[in-house]
Formats: C-alpha cells, structure tokens, sequence
C-alpha cells in the first residue's frame, strides 16, 4: 500500500509545490548581528564585584547603582576600576538591576597568573596609575623577591610604585631598605600605634591607586585609616607560622575625596607568566642601567659570559642581592 496520493491516470513525480513549509513561529524576519551601540548609556566606575553582582558608581550622579553583566561581554567581563556603560533599570528602586552593554577603553591593566608557567592571567585591577607595595618591617617578615615580583607587574603596567612600610614600632626597617636604596621610588614609613599619613596622602591625592602585599602585614588597615568609612575587614598573624589570615576576599575601590585606592586580597605568591622575558631586567631599574649594554644576546643569567650585570657586582657597583633576585625570576619565567 502506498501512502502518497496517485491522481487517476498516471504517477505523479514530488517536487517543491508538493513539500509543506512549516512556518516559523519566532517570525520570518531573519535574525542580525547589529547591536545597539549605546552611545547615550550613563557611563560609571565598577567599585566591586560580589559573584555575578557589580557594584557601579556612576559618574553623571555619583550614585551607586547594581548591575549583571551583558550576555555578549559574560566571557571577557569587567574588573575594579573599569569604566563600563550601563543600559536597563539605573533607578533607586529597591531590586533594580541594570546591565553593563559596554567596557570602556583601559588605559592599564594589572595581571598576575598563578606561577611563572602559567600564560593564563588574571586580571585585578583596570585604570590604575599607581600602585602602593605594602610591606610589614615584622609579623610577617619582609620578604624582597615578592617585591621585585610586585615591581616588575607594576612596570608591566605602567604603574608608578609606592613602597610603604608599615609597623616600624615592631622593628627597624634600615637594613631592609638597602635592597632598594636604589631604586627611585617613594618609601612611606608608618606605624601602629601614631600613623603618620599626611605625607602618602598627598602621593595618593589626584590617582587611583591600588594596594598590593603579603597577607597580614596591614594593608585592610592603612585603607581603614585612610578612609574610616571603608570599614574593610581586618585580622592578626597566626604566631606559629608566621602567616596573615586572608580578611579580605576580593578587590575594592573607594573614594578619597581626592583620589582613589583600591584595596586588594593580600596574596602570598605573585606570577609573572604574562610578563615578557625580555622586559623583565627592564624592571630592575637599578640593574637595567648596567645590563642595557650587555652583548645583544646576553640571557643576563649567571652563565651569559660577558654579562655586564657581573662586571658591576665585581666593582661593588650593585648589589649581589639584587641581581641574584633578577636571576632567580629570569630562571622561573624560562620554566
């Protein structure tokens, strides 16, 4: 038995009259990859980040607004102190929830990645313009190639560095500084019983600035100081081990008045997968200025002959210190 129909008279070939087209039932209209540009969006500043949740200061009303992220910008997202472009509900109402439709162009970018092998990285702060290296003098101890670390992602990213010292009433840090007496940045030097401020704030006054450092050595603190309104959370250093106790767990802006600071998770180790070999010694400002006339394929390692850095340590000109620390990183970038 045959199901198709047969006039009489004769076979009947199929073809397209006799196919029935199932009509769309999203509409026929074919669909575009035109997207609204959002050229009259209220622009803000991301301050925080809680889960899916951003936290956005805009910019016409200075008023602090929610917003989730657009689903076409859900892979490359937005971090603290990017400048994003809101579309959706930007009321007062209890519940409002708007939408960022667009991320600003960045004018710098701080990253770090998980070890020095590892090329993905992880993107903490937008838009900042300095970075201010927190360290404890004790409880816990400092630690210098975590600072080289930091200053290297700082030139990286076209920070200028602020080295600050906090609780000089727990120990003298003369002799730790020499590693860098070097180097021309500012060093702050502050307590915990009668911190001295006046003269960091006015490096922090007119920039956006973001902390970075060891947990425990008090960076949550001086940002409490700085801005008592922030009420970040603060905690102790276990004794034992000598370690601080992570209080806070993700980044922050907040307001100065005349700037702003953005306080970071303390961390204990810092990648620089993301930063190139050959840049590297460039960050050791002190150091460049004898290894820039080095033989154009020098590694700079202690196995490159005629390697200038060495000439330098043997005329007493840099610290042993020093190079041996950019060794130790140019040896970890290369696996």
């Amino acid at each position: 038995m045959s199901w198709l129909y047969e006039p009489e008279g004769g076979e009947h070939d199929l073809d397209e009259s006799d196919v029935r087209i199932r009509p769309n039932p999203k509409g026929n209209r074919p669909r575009t990859k035109t997207r609204p540009e959002y050229k009259n969006a209220p622009v803000g500043m991301v301050t925080g980040v809680d889960k899916s949740r951003y936290h956005v200061l805009l910019e016409q009303d200075h008023r602090q607004v929610t917003a989730t992220m657009g689903k076409e910008l859900r892979k490359a997202g937005a971090v603290v102190g990017d400048r994003v472009a809101l579309s959706g509900d930007t009321s007062d109402t209890v519940g409002a929830l708007a939408r960022i439709v667009r991320v600003e162009p960045r004018t710098s970018l701080l990253r770090r990645s998980a070890d020095d092998t590892d090329q993905v990285e992880r993107v903490i702060v937008a838009n900042a313009d300095q970075m201010a290296i927190v360290v404890a003098a004790a409880n816990p101890e400092p630690r210098t190639r975590l600072i080289d670390r930091y200053l290297a992602a700082a030139y990286d990213a076209n920070l200028k560095p602020i080295l600050v010292i906090t609780k000089t009433d727990l120990a003298d840090p003369t002799e730790f500084l020499e590693n860098f007496s070097a180097l021309d940045i500012p060093v702050i030097k502050t307590s915990q019983e009668k911190p001295d401020l006046e003269e960091l704030q006015k490096l922090l006054a007119n920039h956006v600035t973001v902390t970075v450092g060891h947990s425990g050595v008090g960076k949550s603190t001086l940002v409490n100081a700085l801005a008592p309104h922030a009420e970040r959370a603060t905690g102790h250093v276990n004794e034992v081990t000598g370690r601080g106790r992570h209080t806070s767990s993700s980044a922050r802006a907040i307001d100065l008045g005349t700037g702003w600071i953005i306080d970071t998770p303390g961390v204990r180790s810092f990648g620089l997968g993301h930063v190139e070999v050959a840049g590297l010694a460039k960050s050791f400002t002190d150091l460049w200025e004898f290894a820039k006339d080095c033989p154009r394929d020098c590694s700079h390692l202690a196995d490159s002959p005629d390697c200038k850095l060495d000439e330098a340590v043997e005329k007493n000109e840099i610290s042993p210190a020093r190079v041996d620390s950019l060794r130790r990183l140019l040896s970890s970038l290369k696996g």
